[in-house]
């Protein structure tokens, strides 16, 4: 595995539209919620292990859910919990994990992938996460990687 690979989990939400499942205290990224006996958010720290060094995962979350990420996650160290200052949505998550990781390593290339997301083939993931760390590595750009949609929907 490359050394200068890194990612980032957005943890930080609080999973309003899933209530009364998901509530503030507990959202839906701490939940089993497919019943597979792990959370959304363990399931995203594993898929990530297969791609990048679990020294090198960080996870940016708000301070309220600093112990549940420690709890749920403990290949994790507390240096590697970045707590928001302030909860201002993905774009200041990104800059201060980024800000974080560059001080680290000026190396460094990373993923950023939310902690609540429903991904059916950990493979193919991995796979094109992978091949997407590596062009970003030879390019020095920015890629977006999705899934087609079908239909319109807010999340």
């Amino acid at each position: 595995m490359n050394k200068n690979y890194y990612a980032v989990i957005m943890a930080g939400g609080v999973g309003s539209r899933f209530y009364p499942m998901s509530t503030r205290t507990r959202p839906k990224q701490f939940l089993d919620i497919l019943g597979t006996g792990e959370t959304l958010i363990q399931q995203t720290f594993r898929r990530l292990s297969d791609v990048v060094p679990q020294e090198n995962i960080f996870v940016v979350t708000n301070v309220i859910y600093h112990d549940a990420v420690l709890e749920q996650l403990p290949a994790l160290t507390d240096d590697r919990v970045l707590c928001e200052p302030l909860m201002r949505n993905t774009a200041p998550c990104i800059a201060y994990a980024s800000y974080k990781i560059r001080s680290r390593n000026p190396e460094a290339v990373m993923v950023v992938a939310p902690s609540d997301h429903y991904i059916t083939n950990d493979r193919a993931f991995s796979h094109d996460v992978l091949l997407l760390l590596e062009k970003a590595a030879q390019t020095d750009r920015l890629y977006t990687m999705g899934v087609r949609p079908t239909r319109p929907d807010t999340g």
